[in-house]
C-alpha cells in the first residue's frame, strides 16, 4: 500500500489523515499509432503521478493521488474507432463535484495533472476559480516539463519517439514489435499561419494521419524512455513538493 496513492490506501489510514495537495491525473482513451494501446495517456498519468507523488511524500509533502480519469477531449477523432471522448462542458462538471469535496475536506490546493494535448482546462480553472475561491487550482502538462529534443531525436505529439520508448519501459508487453510500428507522418495545414503558431483549429486527425500517430517512433528505445521518466518524475515532483508546502496566502514576490 502507497499511503500517497487513493486507490491503495483504505479507511484505516486515513480517517486521521491530513493532506497539503491533491494530484488528479487525468488522461484519455485513444487510439495511438498502431503499436502503442489506446490507455497510453492513462498509463503515462497513472506512472508519473505515482513515481513523483513518491519523491514528493519521501520529502515531507502530504499528496494523495486521486484515481486517474480515463477519457479525455476527443472531438477531432469522431470518427476513430473506440475514441472516447469527454465534452469540455463533461470536464467542467465531473471537476466541480471533485473541487466541492476537497474544499468540503480541507484540501484547498488541486493539481491537475494532464497527459492528454486535447485536454485544456484554462478556463475550466477560472470559472471554477471563482465558484471555490478558497480553492488553488492548477494544471500542469508533464509532456511540456522538460525540452525533448534532449532525450529525443524525432520530433512528434502523438505516439512519436518520446510516447513509444516510455511503453517499452513502463509496458513493454503492451507494445507491437517494430515491424509494426507506422511512420508517424503528419499531414500539415496548407494555410501558412496554422504552421507559424499563431493561429490555431482542432486537428481532424484521419485527416492528418494515416496511422494516428504524429511523429516517427523509430527511435525509440527503453533505456530512453526510463532516463525520461526519471528526469520528469524527478521534476513533477519538486512541483507537488512546493504547492504542498506554499503559503496561498503569500504567493508572489
Amino acid at each position: 500500500m502507497r499511503p500517497y496513492i487513493l486507490a491503495e490506501t483504505n479507511w484505516e489510514a486515513l480517517k486521521d489523515a491530513e493532506f497539503e495537495l491533491a494530484v488528479l491525473p487525468w488522461g484519455a482513451t485513444e487510439a495511438h499509432n498502431y503499436h502503442l494501446p489506446y490507455a497510453t495517456d492513462i498509463i503515462e498519468a497513472d506512472s508519473i503521478a505515482a513515481e513523483s507523488a513518491r519523491i514528493a511524500w519521501e520529502k515531507g509533502a502530504k499528496v494523495i493521488v486521486l484515481p486517474t480519469i480515463p477519457f479525455g477531449v476527443n472531438t477531432g477523432q469522431a470518427d476513430i474507432f473506440l475514441d472516447i471522448n469527454l465534452n469540455p462542458s463533461t470536464q467542467f462538471a465531473i471537476l466541480f463535484d471533485i473541487v466541492e469535496v476537497l474544499a468540503r475536506q480541507g484540501i484547498y490546493k488541486l493539481l491537475i495533472f494532464n497527459s492528454h494535448g486535447g485536454n485544456d482546462f484554462k478556463s475550466i480553472v477560472r470559472e471554477l476559480g471563482l465558484k471555490f475561491p478558497e480553492m488553488f487550482i492548477c494544471v500542469s502538462n508533464w509532456f511540456t516539463s522538460l525540452d525533448k529534443k534532449i532525450f529525443f531525436a524525432a520530433p512528434g505529439d502523438h505516439a512519436d519517439e518520446m510516447e513509444t520508448s516510455l511503453l517499452l519501459y513502463l509496458k513493454p508487453q503492451l507494445v507491437l514489435p517494430k515491424e509494426k510500428w507506422g511512420s508517424g507522418k503528419e499531414r500539415k495545414n496548407k494555410i501558412t499561419a496554422f504552421s507559424e503558431g499563431w493561429v490555431w483549429a482542432e486537428r481532424k486527425w484521419s485527416k492528418i494521419s494515416e496511422d494516428t500517430g504524429v511523429g516517427n517512433p523509430i527511435l525509440a528505445t527503453k533505456e530512453k524512455g526510463e532516463k525520461y521518466f526519471n528526469a520528469v518524475a524527478a521534476k513533477m515532483a519538486s512541483l507537488f513538493y512546493e504547492i504542498s508546502k506554499a503559503d496561498m496566502q503569500n504567493l508572489y514576490e
